[in-house]
């Protein structure tokens, strides 16, 4: 388990990015945080790797300060993985995703072997390792990131707004590819995105961070859609979070009538119960006479 206890981030300028903090991020989960820019997302995540050192509070990986850890031990016990993948372009797939092992001290073929293993496990054609990142598609060097970050077979996986660089529908595939992947292999995974589509697709949790860094509320999706806890995540979550959450709920369970659910002259006093109705449907009548276009 990652802890995060009243983390503050503080910059000599004064500015505050984190402030006051407090997360559990549980193993073998996704836990993703979300929020506007300037929210500290990134920051909040640079800090569990110290990338970015905190100004108060700590963090703990599985009871331990990362403080007394050496900082080259902790990071590369995490994967990470950023937009646009980050990766060399000075070397072919198969030697990019073999980087974390070959400097763990792994032989060439051990660490070649690795990542051939990856590349199959992430969704890339075994054809592609010759290859360099210039030749590769937006989605298909998101995969190398991807299989880059698991080659060491690290505990955690950090992953900051890996998806948003590429186009809707290849990001809808490296969404399902990450789902399936941490169902196969159970890490602890920490994803930053902006997108709240995004955080309640992927997220066992979600924390939802507001401007100055501060935790607007920490659960899982189902809860978030269905109890935001301010007038703020309930704005971010938009308007349309109650449909969304029907997604959440088992069908199995609801029972089916035949009973009349509006009962007969009911209709009038149901209009008059709604305070801001969204839209009206054209009476048959009216839309003949409307033509096409009232109807669509």
């Amino acid at each position: 388990m990652i802890r995060i206890d009243s983390v503050t981030k503080r910059y000599p300028d004064g500015t505050v990015a984190v402030d006051r903090l407090s997360l559990e991020i549980p193993d073998r989960s996704i836990t993703v945080l979300v929020g506007p820019s300037g929210c500290g997302k990134t920051t909040t995540l640079r800090m569990i790797n110290r990338m970015v050192e905190p100004s108060e509070g700590t963090i703990l990986l599985d009871g331990e300060d990362t403080r007394r850890q050496p900082v080259t031990t902790l990071r590369r016990s995490m994967g990470y993985v950023i937009q646009n993948a980050g990766l060399f372009q000075h070397r072919t797939i198969v030697d990019n995703i073999a980087t974390v092992p070959r400097m763990l001290g792994w032989g060439k073929q051990r660490a070649r072997e690795r990542a051939a293993e990856l590349m199959e496990r992430v969704g890339l054609d075994p054809a592609l390792a010759g290859r360099y990142p210039y030749q590769l598609s937006g989605g298909q060097q998101q995969r190398v990131g991807v299989a880059r970050a698991l080659a060491a077979d690290p505990p955690v996986l950090l992953m900051d707004e890996p998806f948003s660089a590429v186009d809707p529908v290849v990001r809808k595939g490296l969404q399902d590819e990450l789902l399936r992947i941490q169902d196969e292999l159970g890490k602890t995974i920490v994803f930053v995105t902006h997108d709240i589509d995004e955080a309640i697709k992927l997220g066992t949790m979600v924390a939802v961070l507001r401007e100055g860094g501060r935790l607007a509320q920490y659960a899982p999706p189902a809860e978030l859609l269905a109890s935001p806890a301010d007038a703020f995540v309930e704005d971010f979550l938009g308007a349309d979070r109650g449909i969304r959450g029907l997604s959440f709920l088992p069908s199995a369970a609801l029972e089916v009538t035949t009973d009349a659910v509006i009962p007969a002259g009911a209709g009038a006093g149901l209009i008059a119960a709604v305070k801001a109705p969204t839209s009206w449907s054209p009476t048959p009548t009216a839309a003949r006479s409307a033509g096409p276009s009232a109807t669509n």
